[in-house]
């Protein structure tokens, strides 16, 4: 009977292992998600920060063909890496998180959303007439109104990815981390 007794407690003591390595598996698992996704997002974090100081650097000093030839371009690269960003959360799965699934869901449904969003800009932009100065600035107005707005939604999709556990597991990851403006010649040749 003692060794039924030792049994039963040698076998409780690996449960007891088993459930105490959970909390490490579980934080494991949640920075293998966030691993998957900050890998594919790298480039595409990088392709949005060279994107925005494109149009920032050209609306300094540039011509109105040259502004409209930038944001039009800058529009469908960001477009671009918010729908590769959107692909990412899904292929990545359900995170192993409270409510991943709606999470991921919502994360999904609004990166796609903002990537609507500056292709309509990027149509906007397309539409103006740089020859006419003033109705040009006018309308670029309504465009720079227009991104300030979807900058708020697509800053709000990846707030929800990067609160909690995910958003410390995504910290870590270099993937994730903001990217500063490419000074390299491909990014010189996109502003």
């Amino acid at each position: 009977m003692n060794k039924k007794f030792a049994a039963a407690l040698s076998g409780g003591a690996v449960l007891v292992l088993v459930l105490s390595g959970c909390g490490d598996d579980g934080e494991e698992k949640v920075n293998d998600w966030a691993k998957k996704v900050c890998d594919q997002a790298k480039p595409q974090i990088q392709k949005r920060a060279d994107a925005q100081q494109a149009i920032i650097s050209t609306a300094a000093d540039g011509k109105p063909a040259d502004i409209q030839a930038a944001d039009s371009k800058a529009f469908a690269d960001i477009a671009a890496a918010d729908k590769a960003l959107a692909k990412a959360v899904r292929d990545a799965g359900v995170p192993p998180v409270d409510d991943g699934e709606k999470l991921q869901n919502d994360a999904v449904k609004e990166l796609d959303a903002t990537a609507a969003e500056y292709l309509k800009l990027k149509k906007q932009i397309d539409g103006l007439n740089p020859e006419d100065q003033q109705k040009f600035a006018d309308g670029l107005q309504e465009v720079a109104d227009g991104l300030k707005k979807i900058e708020r939604m697509d800053q709000a999709a990846l707030a929800k990815l990067q609160s909690g556990e995910l958003g410390t597991a995504m910290a870590k990851q270099p993937g994730c981390q903001r990217a500063d403006a490419s000074n390299s010649a491909e990014g010189a040749s996109a502003s």
